[in-house]
């Protein structure tokens, strides 16, 4: 079992920035392949960024892609998601995902086993 809790999201307005985290616990996360996944009201859960098991390789969503960072510390245990230049249509729940390393597709929801509880982040206009 792994243990994952998201921390960092918040009320901000446009063009702002936010810092999400992911703790984790219960197994050794360095096996793990970590994403972030966003689902906004009455919508369905979205993909917005993914990490390989070192940190060697970053993947994003197109519209993401240049305003948000992902990154992770295995010494911590913990991945981030850096949001800049944050827009209205970013509004949503951010949920923190772990899958082991090749498991499957990053973006595809069906690859994660483990998901934390979301933290909210809403993007005043």
């Amino acid at each position: 079992q792994v243990q994952l809790t998201e921390s960092g999201g918040g009320l901000v307005q446009a063009g702002g920035s936010l810092r999400l985290s992911c703790a984790a616990s219960g197994r050794t996360f360095s096996n793990y392949q970590m994403a972030w996944f966003r689902q906004a009201p009455k919508k369905g859960r979205e993909y917005v960024a993914a990490i390989s098991w070192n940190g060697a390789g970053t993947y994003y969503e197109d519209s993401v892609l240049g305003r948000f960072t992902i990154s992770r510390d295995n010494a911590k245990a913990t991945v981030f998601l850096q949001m800049n230049s944050l827009k209205p249509e970013d509004t949503g729940v951010y949920y923190c995902a772990a899958a082991q390393q090749g498991g499957g597709s990053y973006r595809n929801l069906a690859t994660y086993r483990y998901w934390g509880q979301g933290t909210p982040v809403t993007v005043s206009s």
